[in-house]
């Protein structure tokens, strides 16, 4: 069978106040035409699908055509809820999924046997796939309350639960002619960020070892992680990253879709299918002088300028660079020796001094924020 995976599509972002709907459009379009083209079995969104717990009209009309496009390649569709997913809000949705002949599961629900799904390929391959939704720490012990678990193994560590959990969906994976497949949204220890996840989501409590998978598994479609990657396990893992470059934390990732190939009893054969249709994101940095002779690539454009803090000084830069979303005085330049930059001895110091050591430290001249600050200060000093 052939398998189309995506993840971290995060319709609705809007990056530095700037809209990416368009983008969008022409990403999902691109993920639809990949699936014209190469005719899968099943497509598997591993969550994420939205940028917030409560998209616009616009947002959820976008996904929700996707996902019915995607389903009329002929395909079986499966998605599940990501971090930046409303899961309840998704499951509301399973009327209009079911009718669609789409598989949508938002949140954990009390019958475990409701995340495990079976299918048969046109060329009579049958499959199963265990698809976990997000859980967040408390509702990871309430899905294993929900399970049945004894009170004791409720007070495990979060891996432990997500490991609990994924044992009991995937209990079922010993049938040898079948092809056995899970799909999470989930971070897994030792895999690289993509540099525009939620940290709260990522950090360590939160992750989870690739041993939680089970070795009967022919492939395991993760989401959650925005760089396309291979995780090491027993069994072969994967994020198929996101097909667009949400952040300029991103901007080295390649924004692609992960194509599958695998039978019962044959390893799965992987390749990344590259994405291309939204705009890059790249980051600049210079004098305004040097910024105003280089070659602005076609891209959204983040702006380090190598000078001090004066007015005025972001708009020059917006005049030269109209796609810039983002301008901020070099780190670079503030942390260099001899940029005037120095530790401020706090103790019998007044705020007013404080203030005045930190603009110094700046290089920031403007004596107008000095004496903002004294007001604001006076004020709510009284």
């Amino acid at each position: 069978m052939k398998i189309l995976h995506t993840s971290d599509w995060h319709v609705g972002k809007v990056l530095k106040g700037q809209s990416r709907a368009e983008e969008h459009k022409a990403v999902l379009a691109g993920v639809i035409d990949i699936a014209i083209a190469e005719q899968p079995d099943l497509v598997i969104v591993a969550g994420d699908l939205y940028d917030t717990a409560a998209p616009t009209s616009e947002a959820t009309r976008l996904v929700t055509r996707a996902l019915t496009a995607l389903r009329r390649t002929g395909a079986d569709v499966v998605a599940i809820g990501g971090n930046h997913d409303n899961g309840p809000a998704l499951d509301a949705l399973r009327p209009w999924a079911e009718a669609a002949g789409i598989t949508l599961r938002g949140g954990v629900r009390e019958n475990p046997d409701e995340h495990v799904i079976d299918g048969t390929t046109a060329g009579g391959e049958r499959w199963q796939l265990a698809a976990l939704p997000f859980l967040s720490q408390r509702y990871a012990v309430r899905a294993l309350e929900m399970y049945e678990l004894t009170a004791a193994e409720a007070n495990q560590t979060y891996a432990d639960h997500l490991g609990r959990v994924l044992a009991r969906l995937t209990e079922g994976f010993t049938e040898p002619d079948r092809v056995h497949l899970v799909t999470a949204h989930l971070t897994v220890t030792g895999a690289t960020t993509g540099g525009g996840e939620r940290d709260a989501h990522t950090v360590l409590g939160y992750a989870v070892p690739a041993t939680v998978f089970p070795a009967t598994a022919h492939y395991v479609a993760l989401g959650h992680l925005h760089r396309a990657q291979r995780v090491i396990g027993p069994c072969p893992v994967r994020y198929s990253g996101s097909p667009l470059a949400v952040d300029f934390g991103e901007q080295e990732n390649v924004p692609s879709v992960t194509v599958v190939e695998v039978t019962a009893s044959t390893a799965a054969r992987v390749r990344e299918v590259p994405v291309t249709a939204a705009s890059a994101l790249r980051t600049v940095r210079g004098t305004v002088a040097q910024l105003a002779e280089i070659e602005a690539p076609d891209a959204w454009l983040r702006v380090y300028v190598r000078e001090q803090p004066r007015a005025g000084l972001r708009e020059e830069v917006q005049e030269l660079l109209p796609r810039a979303l983002e301008i901020r005085i070099d780190p670079e330049l503030l942390a260099a020796p001899g940029s005037g930059a120095r530790i401020a001895q706090r103790s019998g110091r007044s705020p007013r001094e404080l203030f005045a050591d930190y603009l110094d430290s700046r290089g920031h001249a403007d004596e107008g924020v000095r004496e903002l600050f004294d007001e604001l200060f006076e004020e709510v000093d009284h």
